[in-house]
């Protein structure tokens, strides 16, 4: 259970850790190790632009392949839906009892999916039901019954629908089992660090000032790292990913 809540255990580790991290480089600047700090300004400020935006493209970066991973598992849920919905057109030219064994395999489908996996994609578990369910669908369409009464076309049309259900499926699996890369964080939380350190050197001989720009880019890294963090999984609040499109299908 902790593993599947690790993104809230690195944001934690990343906001308090940059406060951490500011508070020792503020109390060393005051402390008897000051002087000897001191001795080394003469920092340039346009210095700490180069850092800053190392800082600033990696942690772009890492952002960048969150959301691109919310974007995709909200896209997969929608491909998922939309095919399951093909299929209820394309079957429509069925005999009734046909038509009828269809749309029980969709429903099965989509109930064990909403209730029965959906809850179980935030702790990276699939659900062994869907899977029997999916092959219910899978071997009802593939079915001579369907086979007959379908046009060779509209057949084919039907049986690459269902492919598209099981990709979808297989792709939320799949961001579902998203994890924290930690040198990509090591990485980022080094240049925050060394960032931190440059603004510091800046304004060594302005107590206030560096307080002050400290606080600042604490402020704006901090929080926004655990930000990241806290969304690595798309299917794991807050902001995770809802299964509306195929709750929608169920029938009352």
């Amino acid at each position: 259970m902790l593993y599947a809540y690790d993104h809230y255990l690195f944001a934690a580790l990343a906001l308090f850790g940059t406060l951490g991290a500011c508070g020792a480089g503020l109390w060393l600047g005051r402390s008897r190790h000051g002087a000897a700090i001191r001795d080394w300004r003469g920092l340039s400020p346009p210095f700490v632009n180069v850092i800053g935006v190392l800082f600033a493209l990696t942690l772009a970066f890492l952002a960048n392949d969150t959301w691109n991973a919310h974007d995709r598992a909200t896209n997969a849920v929608f491909q998922e839906a939309g095919a399951l919905k093909s299929i209820q057109a394309l079957s429509r030219h069925l005999p009734e009892t046909t038509r009828a064994k269809v749309d029980r395999a969709i429903q099965a489908y989509v109930r064990s999916t909403v209730e029965g996996e959906w809850p179980r994609l935030a702790h990276r578990q699939g659900n062994p039901e869907t899977s029997e369910a999916l092959a219910g669908l899978l071997e009802v369409l593939s079915g001579p019954e369907v086979a007959a009464s379908l046009h060779p076309t509209s057949h084919a049309q039907v049986l690459e629908q269902a492919i598209t259900v099981r990709n979808a499926r297989e792709q939320r699996m799949a961001l579902s089992q998203t994890h924290v890369n930690p040198l990509k964080w090591l990485g980022m939380a080094f240049l925050g660090l060394v960032t931190m350190i440059s603004i510091s050197m800046v304004y060594v001989d302005q107590p206030k000032a560096e307080l002050l720009a400290v606080l600042l880019f604490t402020a704006a890294a901090g929080p926004t790292a655990a930000i990241v963090l806290v969304q690595g999984n798309p299917y794991l609040e807050p902001g995770a990913v809802r299964p509306t499109p195929l709750a929608e299908m169920i029938v009352k």
